[in-house]
């Protein structure tokens, strides 16, 4: 009540106010104004605004201005609380009154956030201003499409995530939303998905939070336990925003991870598709989101105003949101396993494109895992070139026990390089090749849980030795398992009751052969 809020109170009160001992705002938040009045303001509203109007329910004719927000303060001669009370209590009042006026038009979705909400990255991060309006346009157009959804059984919650529309039906007013199956998933014993151990409970209760607010029931169709996906039908009464997927991914890529909290806000993370094969315990179909924290970029700022790391460095912890390129189309969805991983739009499409055809996503079990060459460090692809020619294909990592594969002599460490003679770079671009090839095959009339062959082209390392051979495959849209070699040890560690050592025990004929690992072949 100093002479400090004396100068603000004056900037925002009337000439009448002043002359006035004591102020108070008007109860009334409304003015009527005369007939002449209403017609100068309906003639200056352009007919953009009409319709504005109209399409919020109020008639031109109804509307009447509101009475301006007017901050109370007391004058100086009148600033003495203890000669006269009067004034202080009637400032009190119509302070009450001015605070609530305010604070319900700060409350109006048209107001920014205020400090104690969340805000997007773009806000505060500089070195994005060369891309921040196109990003800003690619963001709220393929927003439009992310929704979230939670489960639960018989009534205790199980998963929350975010998920796609990728269909919609005008006739009957429904949707179909692509989500991940960690959606449904009711156990997940072991971080190593080749071991397939992961449930899945599809009566589970699916709730779908809408844009507007609004919730829906979803409505379980398929998952796919290889792929972790899941499509559920939605019964929408307004039509809904379908986004488009991105032709292509490469390593390096800008892109931004897409995802909403629990109460439906937009969460926005910046970042590149980083240049990592799957970890041995991932599905070969992955790729990896990296996002560069603020520790990172602080030496680019100047000023003192320093991003909130609450938000800043926020990474959404919901699966099945989407990874977006600069154009807006989808270039992923978010799948987190071990890392910051997610499924590419190119097996992504090839996904929903057999799902929508033939009500499932099957492919071909190879029951074997590799990596990529491609993806190794520069000088250990160089040596190999070097030493063998070969700078391009797959290694394998692990050869399941009992397979065809490992009946042909497949082993740690041998390099598939072509699949039904194309070249192969990347575990992704395998991927491609087996839905491709499944699709041929049910568009030929074939059948799940049916065996094919197929041809690959392997160079066994130790050896030195090429050889085309056919693969006999399972079509599944089951998890793939690799479950690996083992065997007992039934003799005495060090020497048996025969006297045959122990290695001698493991290196039997009769018995599985021992497992080859990285170590043997620097040895």
């Amino acid at each position: 009540m100093g002479k400090g809020k004396r100068h603000r109170g004056k900037r925002g009160s009337s000439s009448e106010e002043e002359e006035n001992s004591q102020v108070s705002s008007p109860d009334s938040e409304t003015s009527s104004g005369t007939g002449t009045e209403r017609e100068a303001k309906k003639k200056r509203i352009s007919p953009g605004e009409e319709m504005e109007v109209a399409q919020v329910g109020v008639e031109e004719d109804e509307f009447t201005p509101k009475s301006p927000i007017s901050m109370p303060y007391i004058p100086d001669e009148l600033n003495d609380p203890t000669a006269y009370p009067a004034t202080l209590a009637a400032y009190n009042e119509a302070h009450v009154k001015y605070k609530a006026k305010l604070n319900r038009r700060y409350r109006l979705f048209s107001m920014p956030p205020q400090h104690n909400l969340a805000s997007s990255f773009m806000s505060s991060h500089r070195h994005l201003l060369p891309i921040r309006e196109s990003a800003q346009k690619a963001v709220l157009h393929a927003a439009k499409s992310i929704i979230r959804l939670s489960s639960s059984v018989d009534g205790k919650p199980l998963a929350n995530c975010c998920g796609l529309w990728i269909k919609w039906d005008e006739e009957s007013k429904t949707g179909i939303v692509l989500t991940t199956a960690h959606l449904i998933r009711s156990n997940h014993p072991t971080e190593n998905l080749w071991e397939g151990r992961d449930e899945y409970d599809i009566k589970s209760k699916v709730i779908v939070h809408l844009l507007d607010g609004k919730t829906a029931d979803g409505h379980y169709l398929y998952h796919q336990e290889h792929y972790d996906l899941a499509f559920f039908k939605v019964r929408v009464d307004e039509e809904v925003e379908v986004p488009h997927f991105s032709a292509s991914m490469h390593c390096g890529q800008d892109v931004f991870r897409l995802g909403r909290d629990d109460h439906m806000n937009l969460r926005i993370t910046h970042g590149r598709v980083e240049y990592l094969n799957p970890g041995s315990y991932e599905r070969h179909h992955y790729m990896h989101f990296f996002h560069q924290k603020n520790d990172f970029l602080s030496h680019q700022r100047n000023d003192d105003r320093l991003p909130d790391k609450r938000n800043d460095d926020y990474l959404c912890d919901d699966d099945g949101g989407s990874i977006i390129d600069l154009d807006g189309k989808v270039a992923g969805l978010v799948n987190t396993h071990l890392e910051k991983s997610f499924v590419p739009s190119s097996i992504l499409s090839k996904c929903v494109d057999l799902w929508c055809k033939f009500r499932c996503i099957p492919r071909l079990h190879l029951r074997m895992n590799f990596i990529s060459i491609k993806l190794l460090d520069p000088i250990h692809i160089e040596k190999m070139w070097r030493m063998y020619k070969i700078e391009d294909g797959l290694i394998v990592q692990e050869v399941a026990s009992e397979s065809h594969a490992e009946k042909l002599g497949i082993c740690l460490g041998d390099i598939i390089e072509r699949f039904n003679g194309k070249l192969i770079s990347t575990t992704v671009e395998l991927e491609k090749m087996l839905l491709g090839r499944c699709r041929d095959h049910l568009d030929q009339g074939g059948h799940l849980n049916e065996n094919i062959n197929i041809s690959i082209q392997v160079f066994h390392t130790e050896e030195r030795l090429r050889r085309n051979i056919n693969l006999s495959v399972d079509v599944s849209d089951g998890g793939e398992v690799v479950n690996r070699r083992t065997y007992p040890i039934t003799a005495i560690e060090g020497t048996s009751a025969s006297g045959q050592s122990s290695q001698n025990v493991a290196d039997d004929p009769c018995l599985p052969r021992r497992e080859r690992t990285w170590a043997s072949y620097y040895t």
